[in-house]
């Protein structure tokens, strides 16, 4: 399978609790943390909830 690099970008301060595990879920704590994981419908689906909060780069 593919690889997607997931990075993120903006803070998780003042957002819903369930986006706050979505990003701990993925791996990510600090601001310009970068993690890469398998492009599964799991993970994307888990980007699309916080789209707004990271960037991702296909590999």
């Amino acid at each position: 399978m593919a690889k997607i690099k997931i990075t993120k970008v903006r803070s998780d301060i003042n957002r819903p609790e369930t986006q706050k595990r979505t990003l701990k879920a993925l791996g990510l704590k600090k601001i310009g943390q970068t993690v890469e994981h398998e492009d599964t419908p799991t993970i994307m689906g888990m980007v699309s909830k916080v789209n707004h909060l990271v960037s991702v780069e296909t590999n």
